[in-house]
């Protein structure tokens, strides 16, 4: 006879820490899916720098993604996410490190952005403008790089997140992305933090042919029939799917950053007439890689045309575009150049 494991049950957890990854699972419904809530991490990434508002909520919502994608690497590795567009936010970057270290930046045309604020344009599309989103995913010198591709076209980022499980992992996938600010009363005044949360819901059932989708346009079909619901390859949602979905769909954005509402309670909310189990939390930190050291090392590697060409005031100063910390170092005080480099 099998031995049945019996899996404890409790009431979900009243509190919850920032700065965290809460995996969990609704066996009834063969759903897996993680919630994200970044408190002191994300203000830290965006108190950085001086973003405008709708630029440091956009940036936030790119980090939430990167650490709910990132999370499921299952080795040592990094997972990068990059936005490249001809709006007002040229680039964003988000560079996730297993185990749960996160920095991230944005360029942005300053002029741009204001002109697309005073014209109430600060949504993804707005800022983004055409371009695309690239996810790597990099587990290290050695192995090869995998990157997906998808094209942003006024999309948001919940939906280019679906259009990239759709056509690259072909997995039944939800995504909700919520950031805000958080206004707290202080000594000196009224304090404002940036506070977020996400949640990832996928439909991951042991048959795989419940997890089948339609063909995407134009694949078997003739160009267009399945843009146009004409294709004779229709697959019903599984009803299980249809369920889970409609639950991950309710979710509001108050509810994904409310510091008051445990990440537990959150998820029991969801998914409790079905039964849901979590597991153990992760922690997620900001933390930038650069260092003196580092720094130096870039400089060591340059020509001496270069490092000419760096030097203001008789110093070179290089700081880093994630962190904003500044490094300054006097020119002979570095190596001298490598033979041949430069050249």
């Amino acid at each position: 006879m099998q031995r049945q494991t019996t899996i404890p049950s409790r009431q979900p957890s009243a509190t919850s820490a920032d700065d965290t990854v809460l995996p969990f699972e609704v066996k009834a419904l063969d759903l897996r899916g993680r919630v994200v809530r970044l408190g002191p991490a994300l203000d830290t990434i965006l108190r950085a720098h001086d973003y405008p508002a709708p630029v440091a909520k956009l940036l936030g919502e790119a980090v939430v993604l990167a650490v709910l994608l990132g999370t499921s690497l299952k080795f040592e590795g990094r997972f990068i996410l990059q936005t490249q567009g001809d709006g007002p936010v040229r680039m964003l970057v988000v560079d996730y490190t297993t185990p749960g270290k996160i920095r991230a930046c944005a360029r942005f045309d300053a002029d741009r952005v204001a002109a697309a604020i005073a014209a109430g344009k600060t949504d993804t599309g707005g800022l983004l403008g055409r371009g695309h989103l690239a996810l790597t995913i990099d587990q290290g010198p050695d192995m090869s790089r995998y990157q997906g591709l998808v094209a942003l076209d006024g999309k948001s980022f919940e939906d280019a997140a679906h259009e990239y499980f759709l056509r690259s992992e072909q997995i039944p996938t939800r995504i909700r992305l919520a950031v805000g600010e958080e206004l707290s009363a202080a000594a000196g005044g009224a304090q404002h933090r940036w506070r977020a949360g996400g949640l990832l819901v996928q439909f991951l059932p042991k048959a795989p042919e419940r997890a089948r989708q339609p063909d995407l346009d134009p694949g078997d079909a003739p160009a267009g029939r399945v843009a146009q619901g004409l294709s004779s390859h229709v697959v019903p949602e599984d009803d299980a799917w249809v369920e889970g979905r409609a639950l991950a769909e309710t979710v509001e954005d108050v509810e994904l950053i409310d510091p008051a509402l445990s990440t537990e309670r959150l998820v029991y909310r969801l998914f409790h007439e079905r039964g849901v189990r979590v597991f153990r939390d992760a922690a997620v930190s900001a933390e930038c890689s650069c260092s003196r050291e580092n720094v130096a090392n870039m400089l060591n590697s340059f020509s001496q045309d270069d490092r000419d060409h760096m030097v203001e005031n008789g110093l070179i100063t290089v700081t880093c575009e994630f962190c904003n910390s500044t490094y300054v170092f006097e020119p002979d005080k570095l190596e001298p150049p490598a033979r041949g480099s430069g050249v």
